[in-house]
């Protein structure tokens, strides 16, 4: 008996989790005309960095491995193609809420606050994935890869590892268009922009200043685009990874909370204030 009341609460969660998923699932159909032209842009735009490898051999007369550097480059831009559509997708989900009128219904659902996050940023890991792995078949079919060497068990554990970071980030950013909803989605982007230029999407980190090299360790998409191409150049196995994987884990699971923790006090704060009701 008290086994079956412990378990109702859990079960009535995971299924409020299953609905939020399942009502982000629908917004994006709604609006897969966007989808659409999104990915045809993170297609081209993925596909005119991985040449940059090719051209720089052009450039430099022979002297460069214009495959190996078009794996780097396409290696750093899949994992932040990824890592920032789910940072994207959660944000996002806030702000086409205030845009259909429905926010303030959802706020209203018989569950947690962590539970409506976690459903959301479930769905945007399952969105994050398939839209890579589409743009990856795409990338193959114009690029000979050497994969030969590459530890791709090793490059999934940090690709699903970085994904715990980034939802924290993403729910982080989720807090702007709540609070912002004019430009609080314009203002994730800042945040995006400063996570891509010191976490070495198309460099070493070593080649930034060495202030900058200190907010890079902060980023988490530092240390998985590292260990995605330790695992995909060099072949580096899990044996090698396991104390920064434990670590990027734990600093995952802390920012969910500090952003769940967060996102509820911007909650509180935009009931308080009347901004739920600017939709629009």
């Amino acid at each position: 008996m008290r086994a079956e009341a412990f378990s109702r609460p859990i079960r009535r969660e995971l299924i409020a989790a299953w609905g939020f998923l399942a009502r982000n699932v629908h917004l994006t159909k709604r609006y897969w005309g966007w989808e659409l032209v999104w990915f045809a842009y993170s297609l081209t735009s993925s596909l005119a960095v991985a040449y940059i490898g090719l051209g720089t051999e052009r450039l430099a007369g022979g002297g460069v491995d214009g495959q190996a550097l078009t794996l780097y480059l396409l290696v750093g831009t899949l994992v932040w193609s990824y890592l920032s559509q789910i940072f994207y997708v959660i944000s996002e989900m806030v702000a086409w809420e205030r845009w259909e009128g429905t926010i303030e219904y959802t706020f209203m659902a018989p569950s947690s606050r962590l539970t409506h996050l976690v459903g959301t940023s479930l769905f945007a890991v399952i969105y994050g994935i398939g839209r890579t792995l589409l743009i990856l078949a795409a990338a193959a079919a114009f690029f000979r890869l050497p994969l030969a060497g590459a530890h791709l068990p090793a490059a999934g554990l940090w690709l699903l590892v970085g994904s715990v970071s980034f939802v924290g980030f993403g729910i982080l950013a989720g807090v702007m268009p709540l609070l912002f909803p004019e430009r609080g989605v314009q203002m994730t982007n800042v945040l995006a922009a400063l996570l891509l230029l010191i976490s070495g999407v198309y460099y070493p980190v070593e080649v930034l200043p060495g202030w900058m090299q200190l907010l890079a360790r902060g980023s988490p998409a530092t240390y998985v685009i590292q260990g995605m191409r330790g695992a995909i150049l060099a072949g580096e196995g899990l044996d090698q990874m396991a104390r920064p994987l434990a670590l990027l884990a734990l600093g995952g699971v802390g920012m969910i909370l500090v952003g769940t923790w967060a996102f509820s006090l911007a909650e509180r704060y935009a009931k308080r204030t009347g901004r739920l009701k600017r939709s629009g």
